[in-house]
């Protein structure tokens, strides 16, 4: 199945970005493969509607799921409307690790809005 994640860099090793909308990276993630594809998030850099953006291309690549830090409300509903599950990163540091996280079955599924808004970036735990 394919998931998405965010992240920093373009790269499965590299550190996950906490912020769904705001990432600067979405990694999409055969999970049965290990093969990956590095997209700049078409939210990062928008100056309105970050997260609903970001849910647009998660819901365009056929997603089963999407990994990030945090979700907004507009993020929350676009994904919920087209049926995409949402899992938080916990303590994970990298893509990788979380992808083997997912797939363990170890990562927090997402039902409600975890920060205030799509735009301002990160709003959960320093």
């Amino acid at each position: 199945m394919k998931i998405s994640l965010t992240s920093v860099a373009p790269n499965i090793d590299s550190e996950i970005d906490p912020r769904f909308g705001r990432g600067a990276y979405l990694l999409v993630v055969e999970t049965e493969s290990l093969q990956w594809e590095a997209h700049a998030n078409p939210g990062m850099n928008a100056s309105g509607g970050a997260g609903i953006l970001a849910a647009q291309f998660v819901t365009d690549q056929k997603i089963y799921a999407a990994l990030s830090g945090d979700f907004g409300p507009h993020a929350l509903a676009a994904l919920q409307a087209a049926g995409v599950s949402m899992y938080l990163y916990g303590n994970c540091r990298t893509a990788r690790e979380a992808v083997e996280h997912f797939r363990a079955g170890t990562l927090e599924r997402v039902g409600t809005v975890t920060c205030g808004d799509d735009d301002s970036g990160y709003h959960g735990p320093a």
